[in-house]
């Protein structure tokens, strides 16, 4: 998945056009992610994300059918380009969303069956004379990239169970407008929109045939872990008021 506040120069990786490409060795700097305020969720993370992260939905347009679609996102600031948990290249929360730990590499979709195994050229970990290669002197892919093929191919699937989730809850009409509202210490107003979540008064609506598929398909437990992780909200807003109070 390919995010502009991410990936500022994603290209599709090319055996030819890369041959000569390494990975510098150290830790990653995670700089790039510092203007990046939220990132998609694989559902199968929601017990780890809903600790540290608000989890909300977001319209993600329409599919080739103009059925609508949403996507699961773990949110990491509380206004554009804000991102709370990156401070001098170090990312500071416990856990970060399997898809941003991929990061330089990425997928693009080719067509509904096929995707493309991309890199962000403009990422500051690559070299021609330093680190580990991404292909062999034959041009064969190397171990690393040959993992990180593996990753990428696993969170696709995990990418396609995590829309199956997020259409029985459209399908279910679960989802609605949601707003979060706080005041910091210092009198300032913050308001946070453009988000969905679960309606609870929609939930509690529904039939018990509904209430047992959405059991039976693990959906019910994924709307647990996102009504929990909405406290995480105010933790935002206290983590902004504690960056804001040490500038």
């Amino acid at each position: 998945m390919i995010h502009q506040a991410l990936h500022r120069e994603p290209v599709v990786l090319d055996r030819e056009a890369h041959r000569a490409l390494k990975v510098r060795p150290g830790a990653p700097d995670w700089s790039v992610a510092e203007r990046l305020n939220a990132y998609f969720a694989h559902a199968v993370e929601f017990a780890d994300l809903c600790k540290e992260f608000p989890l909300v939905f977001m319209r993600a347009g329409q599919d080739a059918a103009g059925k609508p679609l949403v996507a699961p996102m773990a949110v990491f600031g509380l206004a554009d380009a804000e991102n709370l948990f990156v401070e001098d290249g170090r990312w500071l929360a416990d856990y970060m969303p399997s898809m941003l730990r991929t990061y330089p590499f990425a997928t693009a979709r080719v067509d509904d069956e096929r995707h493309a195994v991309c890199i962000d050229r403009g990422a500051p970990v690559w070299s021609e004379t330093e680190g580990t290669p991404l292909f062999e002197p034959d041009g064969q892919p190397s171990a690393l990239l040959r993992d990180m093929q593996g990753v990428l191919d696993r969170l696709e699937g995990e990418m396609a169970r995590t829309r199956a989730a997020c259409d029985r809850l459209l399908a279910h009409d679960l989802l609605a407008e949601k707003r979060f509202d706080a005041t910091l210490p210092d009198g300032q107003k913050l308001s946070v929109g453009g988000f969905l979540a679960v309606d609870e008064t929609k939930l509690a609506a529904l039939g018990d045939a509904a209430v047992l598929e959405l059991y039976r398909s693990g959906v019910l437990a994924l709307i647990t872990l996102h009504q929990i992780s909405l406290g995480n909200m105010a933790r935002l807003a206290e983590r902004r008021r504690r960056r804001a109070a040490a500038a």
